[in-house]
């Protein structure tokens, strides 16, 4: 049986307070009813049996306290507005790192147009990286092969038509590569000979030879590095050419000189070519008489 109260109004018999009920009551508040009043004196109030409805926007201070959101969930990103505020990343962690692979020499250093394989030593190499010779004007030629030796050497075949300085550069398969921070590599011609292998003449024995001149294009220094000149005569190196000098001394019958004359760039490349001078002794330098 329901008992229906009817009032208009309830004050405290003394005090200020007012109970509803007793604990493990039930008080329901039929739908459409409205309560009037600012709330302004409703304290520890126990929001967690609040499961439903909407709470105006006049009821949220201006300023909302801080949060860490540490139990935010399942948030719908379209009622997200607003700037949000710098990550610094400060407390982001175990996030995967990356392994780039290093260039610490090349070897060799200069090579010509023709195809040359070149060693490239530094650490955390991949099998099988890409590598690239990339020109100072930004001209990119890509390796003919790749040979994987080991985490810290591999070895790059290139055919590089164009004489020029190159930056090295190698890459992994996941993505992670290094370019040399210096031009490790010169491309340039050997020194071309002129002068014909062979021959460069005969001279009589005790007679000056003049000045016999011998030319290698690109040049910077000459030398003899097998055999030897006739007595009395002497190789002087200068740029792109040099020149063979002096009396010949010491022959005592007909003899033929081989010697082998090389040519050395500004890069250290070098090219050698056999020669030969041939020494004529007449009857009066052979005979002698007591």
């Amino acid at each position: 049986m329901t008992s229906i109260l009817k009032v208009n109004s309830i004050q405290p018999q003394s005090g200020t307070t007012i109970t509803f009920g007793s604990s493990g009551d039930t008080i329901t508040i039929s739908a459409g009813v409205n309560w009037s009043g600012s709330g302004a004196s409703l304290t520890s109030l126990n929001a967690t049996q609040l499961t439903s409805g909407t709470i105006p926007d006049a009821r949220f201070p201006a300023t909302l306290p801080a949060a860490s959101g540490a139990n935010l969930t399942a948030l719908s990103a379209p009622n997200l507005v607003g700037a949000l505020p710098a990550i610094s990343g400060a407390n982001l962690t175990n996030l995967p790192g990356e392994t780039k692979p290093t260039i610490s020499s090349i070897n060799p250093s200069v090579a010509t147009n023709a195809q040359t394989a070149i060693t490239i030593t530094g650490t955390n190499f991949v099998s099988t990286p890409y590598v690239d010779a990339i020109n100072s004007s930004g001209a990119i030629v890509t390796a003919d092969s790749v040979s994987f030796t080991s985490g810290t050497v591999v070895v790059a075949t290139f055919t590089l038509p164009v004489d020029g300085l190159y930056y090295l550069r190698v890459e992994n398969p996941d993505g992670n590569a290094v370019r040399s921070g210096t031009a490790l590599l010169t491309v340039s011609d050997e020194p071309a000979w002129v002068t014909g292998a062979g021959s460069l003449g005969t001279f009589a024995a005790g007679a000056s030879v003049g000045t016999i001149t011998i030319t290698c294009t690109d040049a910077t220094s000459f030398s003899i590095t097998s055999g030897a000149l006739p007595g009395g005569l002497t190789l002087n190196t200068a740029a792109t050419n040099a020149t063979i000098t002096g009396t010949e001394s010491g022959a005592t019958s007909a003899t033929t000189y081989n010697f082998t004359v090389t040519a050395t760039d500004a890069q250290a490349q070098t090219s050698a070519r056999a020669f030969s001078i041939t020494i004529s002794v007449g009857i009066q330098n052979a005979m002698r008489f007591s």
